[in-house]
């Protein structure tokens, strides 16, 4: 028996006491983090417009990378040579990378799944290429990111129960290879994902399986890919409790404001999605005040700030702390975004400059890690259901027939 934490591990602060509400902190060898968090999504080792100084400013704290795209190219091997992520894309704070299955299903032609792993053609030139745990451990050690994820199955969410029974256990099989093969556990942590749809019995089964496992920590997979948000959350109820309180918990693919606040009621401790960059660039804006869709006429005489009620610089103590260097950049706690209009804004998305995608996306990202920000507060102040009344009415999800995205 030994008392040697491992490479990532969870500290756990508070119970909000209405819910099940987590405010903790994530010990990781680039940092420690500060839950329940958002992670912006840098699916090929770049948030898509968003450089890194920028990402530390505005509060990031972790960002999650794609094996699949970075396995593709440049190649994992090229980026293992270069000293691993964290240097090759000039980021020093904690880096995810998610398995590459989800890309793997959704983006490759020519799949064939077998026990040993998937082989498929990929996206980029047509070439074949076969993914099994062993070689998604191998991509994620060269890659050398903190937190690793399990190959699992990527399924539809409303698959038969059979299938889904198959594809569950399949994953089982794929996290106990995934944690045999895995060569760097005192600098890298793998996380199991727990699956099985919307059925109590499969995702009973394949939690209580990784939990025996003993595993660093525990996603919550294949939600948000179609199913209703009550559903979700249906899931997320008599799932959650069967994870450890002492370890982290993290649900995939999700940034709506609403979503996340759910989740963490629910006792989820991270989040990803592409979403706030992704809208972002087709110039729809996440604000205080709800949904904004900066191309429309409405704004090109708008000259009211983007979201007067935004702090763009984040003042999270990871900025002046031992692990981030932003303290040399001796900051302001303002940004010049706040001094811009949304008329501006407007003007640059109907120009076709660039920098509207860059201020839309820094802006979305920012309004997410701020919302985080405003939850672990709280969190620790036992106010997390008023607090979500309050975001639900102003951002607009309690007027009928809103468009939230």
């Amino acid at each position: 028996m030994t008392d040697k934490k491992p490479a990532v591990w969870y500290e756990h602060l508070h119970t909000e006491k209405h819910t099940g509400a987590r405010r903790g902190r994530l010990h990781t060898p680039h940092g420690v983090y500060e839950t329940p968090m958002f992670m912006p999504v840098g699916t090929q080792g770049a948030v898509k417009g968003v450089n890194t100084r920028t990402l530390k400013e505005i509060g990031s704290q972790f960002i999650l990378a794609n094996t699949y795209h970075l396995w593709v190219r440049p190649g994992d091997e090229l980026i293992a040579q270069a000293g691993g992520l964290h240097k090759y894309m000039g980021w020093d704070q904690a880096i995810l990378t998610d398995s590459g299955g989800f890309q793997v299903f959704s983006l490759s032609d020519a799949r064939k799944l077998k026990e040993e792993g998937v082989t498929f053609q990929n996206h980029v030139n047509g070439d074949k290429m076969s993914l099994s745990p062993e070689v998604a451990m191998r991509i994620q050690n060269n890659l050398g990111s903190d937190v690793m994820m399990q190959l699992d199955e990527a399924i539809p969410y409303f698959e038969t129960y059979d299938y889904v029974k198959e594809s569950m256990q399949r994953s089982l099989r794929w996290a106990d290879r995934a944690q045999q093969y895995h060569k760097k556990t005192d600098t890298q942590a793998l996380f199991g994902i727990v699956q099985g749809a919307g059925f109590r019995d499969l995702r009973t089964e394949s939690a209580n399986e990784l939990v025996k496992m003993d595993l660093p920590g525990y996603a919550v997979g294949g939600l948000s890919v179609g199913e209703s948000k009550k559903e979700m959350n249906r899931v997320l109820d008599f799932t959650m409790p069967l994870l450890p309180e002492d370890k982290p918990r993290y649900l995939m693919g999700v940034a709506a404001p609403d979503s996340l606040i759910d989740g963490v009621i629910r006792g989820v401790d991270m989040f990803d999605c592409v979403l706030p960059t992704r809208i972002g660039r087709k110039g729809t804006l996440m604000t205080s005040k709800g949904r904004v869709v900066i191309k429309n006429s409405r704004y090109k005489d708008d000259f009211s700030p983007i979201d007067p009620d935004l702090t763009y610089y984040s003042d999270n103590p990871i900025r002046k702390n031992q692990f981030g260097n932003l303290a040399q950049y001796d900051l302001p706690n303002y940004s010049p975004y706040q001094n811009l209009s949304r008329s501006y804004l407007h003007h640059l998305f109907n120009a076709h400059e660039r920098l509207g995608e860059q201020i839309a996306s820094e802006h979305n990202l920012r309004y997410l890690l701020h919302l985080m920000e405003e939850m672990r507060k709280a969190i620790e102040e036992d106010r997390l259901l008023e607090f979500r009344e309050q975001v639900l009415e102003e951002y607009g999800y309690n007027k009928k027939n809103a468009r939230l995205f």
